[in-house]
This record gives C-alpha cells, structure tokens and sequence, in this order.
C-alpha cells in the first residue's frame, strides 16, 4: 500500500502530469494511485523525487498491532 494518492491531493497533482515526468502510461500510474499494483523500488525512488517528497512520506507505516492482528 502507499500514499502517492494523498501525496499527489496534497500537493495539487494530476496523476497525467506525474504519468509524463515518469515516462509512463496514465493507466500505469493511476495503477499505482489507486493501489491496484505497487511501483518497483526505482519506480518508488523517481516519484518521491518528482513529487519532492521523502520516500518514506510515500509508504503507509504499519502499526504493531496491525501486523500482529
């Protein structure tokens, strides 16, 4: 799971001007927004770059007694 979604709202964004600056396709990106498939690690890297942002501001912290439940 990740926050590119709240990152990009936040921001003012639109998922097609972060499609372009990545060289992908809106449907790959929209893929990453809507959760439906997770960016690789380099891919995760150029977003948080982009969007100049931590990547650890793009990942969703899991709590202890979620992993736990």
């Amino acid at each position: 799971m990740n926050r590119i979604k709240e990152v990009l709202e936040e921001k003012g964004i639109k998922q097609k001007w972060l499609a372009e600056q990545l060289g992908k396709s809106y449907n790959m990106v929209n893929g990453y927004v809507q959760n439906r498939q997770q960016p690789r690690l380099e891919v995760l890297y150029e977003i948080a770059r982009i969007l100049d942002v931590e990547v650890k501001d793009l990942l969703i912290e899991i709590k202890k007694d979620e992993q736990n439940g």
